[in-house]
């Protein structure tokens, strides 16, 4: 949010000065509320819509064809069928996107690096569109390192624990974390999971290393979110969502815990180490 709000001011909109900001969310990943959130924020008559992620896209899509929405996500919006197009996307959407489906085979081959394990865990949630969408090409990451994939689903956090339970079960030896909106705001318990059950894992965004998780690979959440803001600063001026094309941020991290890797037992490869774009020691 903060970066965001950074955004904006580059715009030039202040909060609480020449702008005011209502938030609503779905707290718990509870993604059936967000039609009715958004149905609400179109009942407010707002001046833009900023969807934070991709559900949230989909429900603002859903509630409004005037209204201009600015969505920020890890997904391709073609490819979810969002939009139709990424330099033309028509409509009232645009956004910036980081296209995570070009990632999820990378931290197939950096986990390999670390851990050249059998069997590999990647958890997903099925109430997530990225999922249908993504797993093709992180299966054949996998099948070309001769590796097994196994995939596991959560959207609760009962869910979480269940499929810890299964991963210790088929004694699986590393895990992929796929990005989705729920598994950010229940990251402290992903990581204590892993810890936990020493289950090696790499996670979409950088926020999972500094709670502790082995390694991150993905965009960067803060130059995603300030880049929209500043989309939605240019709206507010006047300008309609058809003007922009939809922006991929090209700022991709990938930071190493070695605290973890140690607790782990593990050794980073020193190439992969000189190749990281942050070490947490």
């Amino acid at each position: 949010m903060p970066a965001f709000v950074q955004g904006l001011r580059d715009a030039g909109f202040v909060e609480g000065g020449n702008l005011n900001i209502e938030i609503r969310q779905a707290a718990g990943g509870h993604y059936d509320r967000l039609p009715s959130l958004a149905a609400e924020l179109v009942g407010r008559d707002v001046a833009a819509i900023f969807a934070a992620d991709l559900p949230s896209a989909f429900a603002a899509k859903a509630a409004t064809k005037t209204i201009p929405i600015v969505f920020a996500m890890g997904a391709d919006p073609v490819k979810v069928g969002l939009v139709d197009s990424l330099s033309r996307p028509k409509g009232n959407l645009t956004g910036i996107t980081v296209v995570m489906s070009l990632l999820g085979p990378k931290r197939v081959e950096l986990l390999h690096e670390v851990l050249p394990v059998n069997t590999i865990a990647l958890l997903a949630n099925p109430a997530n569109v990225n999922f249908k969408t993504d797993e093709p090409e992180i299966r054949a990451a996998a099948d070309r390192l001769q590796q097994d994939l196994q995939v596991l689903t959560a959207s609760t956090e009962s869910d979480l624990e269940q499929a810890f339970a299964t991963m210790v079960q088929h004694r699986v030896g590393s895990l992929i974390v796929m990005p989705d909106p729920f598994f950010i705001s229940r990251g402290k318990q992903l990581v204590a999971l892993a810890a936990r059950q020493a289950i090696p894992a790499i996670y979409p965004t950088r926020i999972f290393t500094d709670l502790g998780g082995l390694m991150s690979y993905g965009g960067s959440l803060v130059d995603l979110y300030q880049q929209a803001g500043m989309y939605v600063g240019k709206i507010l001026k006047g300008a309609k969502p058809a003007d922009f094309p939809i922006q991929q941020s090209t700022k991709v991290e990938l930071v190493i815990n070695l605290m973890t890797a140690k607790a782990l037992g593990l050794t980073i490869p020193p190439t992969l180490l000189a190749r990281a774009d942050e070490v947490i020691e």
